[in-house]
């Protein structure tokens, strides 16, 4: 059997395709010649396996036991409350997917047969489901797409304790297990290597990074630019830890102290958030000039960051943003857009001269650092050009999906 036509089984906890690193990764896998399966969740309307761009997908349903958005107003006995929920709620959702995970694996093992499980995280738990494969000889690649310890003290704002501790073990269980470990950026990088006692040779650095059939803007929305104003674009998850409270609360001072009223903000994406938020623009009186789409349509979604003149990213300094990295990042730059985001090390990394810094978690210098980029279209042009240019020479993905294919000649070899 040729190298190139061994079959990897791919687990992650979200959409298929609508996740688009897994996709981009399981579809160039494909191309390349590699048989590429992956067991993903199922969306209403989808069916429970079909095959796209060469990918056989294979969908169980969600479930959920609690909600577990935070509540930052809580009393004390509330975020005990919370605590206690989020726990069994995770290792519910958490503990569901792994077994459907190990029931389904089996299913592909006796069907078709694997040669690579390549499970992607959050959860950490899926080495669980690899544990018996290598005894049979197969072998694990873990994609470290989050810092679960660090993502769950930036989503709850709590310090290190048990629960970090128990997340951390379970990081451990698959940085230890794999043949070959991803991770996302050198920040991951070193902390596989350091937390996890990896070998540098075997941690392979593929960074997100836009597909070139998305680097195309479509025509622009006519809605949106014929309202005439300054229009600001986030395109993203609206989970606690994305920060898109610190938005509100910049274009609140925008609106109302810096008594801007030329421009109009669309906040297009959806998660737990999308409700509070929807309130919250509400009481800060935001509702003439922002706009909180929820889930929308890829078509409407490019064609209004088409429209965008200014693109933000408003993840605030916390122990998992400090880190990662956005691909929301490359896609302004992809479409030729400036940014205003708060100064982190990876997104300055990533961005570097397409983006206006401001200090972190400054929500007022935020709001003054759009208002600089409305009032200064010769530096918007610039930021705009050099965003371009560095995606298609260096972020792009068909450079850093190269290190993907290391990855997998290494562990295959």
């Amino acid at each position: 059997m040729r190298e190139k036509r061994r079959h990897i089984l791919m687990l992650v906890e979200n959409f298929y395709p609508q996740d688009p690193r897994v996709r981009n990764e399981a579809t160039l896998l494909a191309r390349e010649g590699y048989r590429v399966s992956v067991i993903a969740w199922r969306k209403p309307g989808q069916v429970f396996t079909e095959t796209i761009d060469g990918v056989t997908a294979y969908r169980v349903r969600p479930f959920e036991l609690f909600s577990k958005t935070p509540d930052r107003n809580a009393s004390a006995l509330g975020i005990f409350w919370l605590k206690i929920k989020a726990l069994l709620g995770y290792m519910a959702e958490y503990g569901s997917f792994t077994i459907n995970c190990l029931m389904l694996s089996v299913y592909v093992l006796f069907k078709e047969g694997f040669d690579v499980l390549h499970a992607h995280n959050p959860p950490d738990m899926l080495f669980l489901v690899a544990m018996p494969y290598k005894l049979l000889g197969k072998k694990f690649v873990f994609d470290h797409h989050d810092l679960c310890p660090e993502l769950y003290q930036s989503r709850y704002g709590a310090k290190r304790g048990f629960y970090s501790k128990l997340l951390r073990f379970f990081e451990a269980g698959s940085l230890a297990l794999a043949n070959v470990t991803i991770a996302t950026n050198e920040s991951y990088k070193q902390v596989q290597i350091e937390r996890g006692r990896r070998d540098p040779k075997t941690v392979f650095v593929v960074r997100n990074g836009p597909d070139a059939s998305r680097m195309t803007p479509p025509a622009p929305s006519p809605r949106l630019r014929g309202m005439k104003k300054t229009i600001i674009c986030y395109v993203g998850a609206l989970n606690p830890q994305d920060g898109v409270d610190y938005l509100l609360r910049s274009l609140r001072h925008l609106y109302h102290d810096l008594k801007r009223t030329d421009f109009y903000c669309v906040v297009m994406g959806s998660g737990d958030s999308l409700a509070d938020l929807r309130a919250m623009s509400k009481d800060l009186k935001l509702d003439a000039c922002l706009e909180l789409t929820g889930f929308i349509s890829e078509e409407d979604l490019r064609a209004n960051l088409a429209a965008a003149d200014i693109c933000v990213d408003p993840d605030p300094s916390s122990p998992l943003n400090d880190v990662s990295t956005w691909i929301k990042i490359m896609e302004y730059m992809a479409f030729s857009k400036p940014i205003v985001t708060f100064d982190l090390k990876e997104t300055h990394f990533s961005a570097q001269q397409s983006a206006l810094y401001v200090p972190p978690n400054d929500e007022k210098a935020f709001a003054q650092g759009i208002a600089r980029l409305m009032d200064d279209p010769v530096l918007r042009k610039e930021m705009a050009s050099f965003g371009r240019c560095r995606v298609e020479r260096e972020l792009q993905w068909a450079v850093v999906g190269k290190n993907l294919l290391s990855a997998y000649e290494h562990v295959c070899g």
